[in-house]
């Protein structure tokens, strides 16, 4: 049987999956690597730590099977990070991530200068902090030395194929998040490319995500015994990818992934635009377009409350505390905001707070603000989609947050919809192994290898009492933020 390997270029770390042509998954290996904090609100990463684990990590991941068995790879990888190489193809600067927020001035010169109708038809798009545009810019305007030696420009998962390749490849999915791509007729952008100082010779080569960028470099082959043509996918990115991992690739199809960040994406076979540019409208991995509401952080705030505040790892106790009756009666809201947040407000200065504690206040009562304050900033983007006539009733739910079944069910009842489980929940990696079984032509398209491989193996049904309790409670959660709009910007 064929072997694919799939692979997830996370936040904090890769997960790398191996993945029979049948959808088995036979082994996950995983590697971390560290996150930099020059500045508050700043976010950047040396791509050289993804190199290493990506050379870490193989090795142990094909230990115990027969390397030549290997047929492709896919990479999926977060999104709308900047790489730049000088003309020796060597990393210029540490890659600045999708959560980094030093770019408020850029993005304000961006929406207000250019204007954000512009933008929008340059790029279906307006431009937010994490894209990649405005980076360009900040660096142009704040390293103009080494901005003058940028000879290649990519994203963090393109990064990886070409240490695999030596292709400087990209997909039409994640390079939709550049604001530097013409989405509806998937090419660059010379104008947007002429705003931002760049030429498209230092733009990689665009492809879909199940095409072939190229065949394993020799060196690479022969270091890991892997066979020389095994062919490189060009990948996704890392929301389009875990689409594809749960068979959300037709037209209407909806997922909620709840990683480090939180999306709604939303499938759609035309290209549409979003009339109030709240939700990004990008390209889709399996050829098509799809709508996306991104919240910046989302497990991430669990993460944060119960591991840095609370200080312990015990996610499970803390959420046991959390009993059934309490669901809909808290008074105490969390807004989510602890980096920002791009969908649907597009404001780098809202900031996370807890509000309505009193004396009586308990630690499980913030642990469920917390946890719903998540799914009521998820619950904006999906009013977005339903105020353009999208009726979303059903969703498929992946990532790390999506294990907790006390947060699925605060998920379907805050939203008021039917959430699937996968039976493989492994978004990204396994989304990316399987847009290399299509380059291979194992299947013939992603919607077939999604139609043969992806199973619903449990649901979770919206719970009518519970829904009414919710609406009160979402009501509420909507006017805190611009009741407090003014005051972060006065306290940043």
């Amino acid at each position: 049987m064929n072997l694919y390997i799939g692979v997830d270029l996370g936040t904090s770390a890769m997960k790398l999956l191996l993945v029979a042509s049948d959808g088995s998954i036979l082994k996950t290996v995983s590697r971390e690597y560290p996150l930099e904090f020059p500045q508050p609100g700043w976010s950047q990463q040396a791509p050289e730590d993804w190199k290493k684990a990506l050379y870490e990590g193989l090795p142990e991941l094909i230990s115990e099977v027969d390397p030549k068995s290997v047929r492709g790879i896919g990479v999926a990888g977060q999104m709308h990070g900047l790489v730049v190489l000088d003309k020796d193809d060597k990393v210029i600067r540490p890659a600045i991530l999708w959560n980094d927020g030093r770019t408020a001035k850029e993005v304000d010169y961006l929406n207000n200068e250019i204007g954000k109708e512009r933008l929008s038809g340059l790029t279906a798009n307006i431009a937010f902090a994490g894209f990649t545009a405005p980076k360009i810019l900040w660096m142009r305007e704040n390293e103009p030395e080494l901005f003058a030696r940028i000879d290649k420009i990519m994203l963090p998962k393109d990064y990886i194929n070409y240490v695999l390749t030596g292709v400087h490849a990209c997909d039409f999915s994640d390079a939709s998040g550049m604001l530097l791509l013409d989405v509806k007729n998937k090419r660059w952008s010379r104008e947007m490319l002429d705003i931002c100082g760049v030429s498209e010779a230092q733009m990689p080569r665009l492809f879909e995500s199940y095409e072939t960028i190229g065949t394993l470099k020799p060196d690479i082959a022969d270091r890991f015994g892997l066979l020389r043509d095994v062919r490189v996918a060009a990948g996704a990115g890392d929301n389009a990818a875990a689409a594809v991992g749960c068979g959300v690739v037709n037209g209407g199809d909806c997922n909620i992934s709840l990683g480090t960040s939180g999306t709604v994406f939303i499938a759609s076979d035309e290209f549409g635009v979003d009339r109030f540019n709240a939700l990004h409208s990008f390209a889709h991995a399996s050829g098509g377009y799809h709508l996306m509401g991104c919240m910046l952080s989302a497990a991430s705030c669990n993460k944060w409350f119960v591991g840095d505040i609370l200080g312990t790892d015990g996610y499970a106790a803390e959420e046991a505390a959390v009993t059934g009756d309490m669901l809909g009666e808290n008074r105490v809201f969390f807004l989510p905001y602890l980096m920002g947040e791009r969908s649907p407000i597009n404001d780098t200065d809202a900031r996370g707070m807890f509000i309505g504690m009193s004396m009586d206040t308990t630690r499980a009562q913030m642990v469920q603000a917390m946890l719903e304050g998540v799914a009521f900033a998820i619950r904006d983007s999906v009013e977005v989609a339903r105020s353009l006539g999208i009726g979303i009733t059903r969703s498929k739910i992946c990532g790390g947050g999506a294990k907790s079944k006390l947060w699925r069910r605060m998920f379907a009842n805050i939203l008021n919809v039917t959430l699937e489980i996968p039976v493989t929940e492994q978004g990204p990696g396994m989304g990316g192994a399987m847009l290399a079984m299509v380059a291979c032509g194992e299947y013939a398209s992603v919607p077939d290898v999604c139609g043969k491989l992806v199973a619903v193996k449990s649901t979770v049904e919206p719970e009518p009492e519970l829904v009414a309790k919710y609406e009160d409670r979402y009501a509420k959660f909507r006017k805190i933020y611009p009741s407090l709009k003014t005051l972060f910007k006065e306290i940043k």
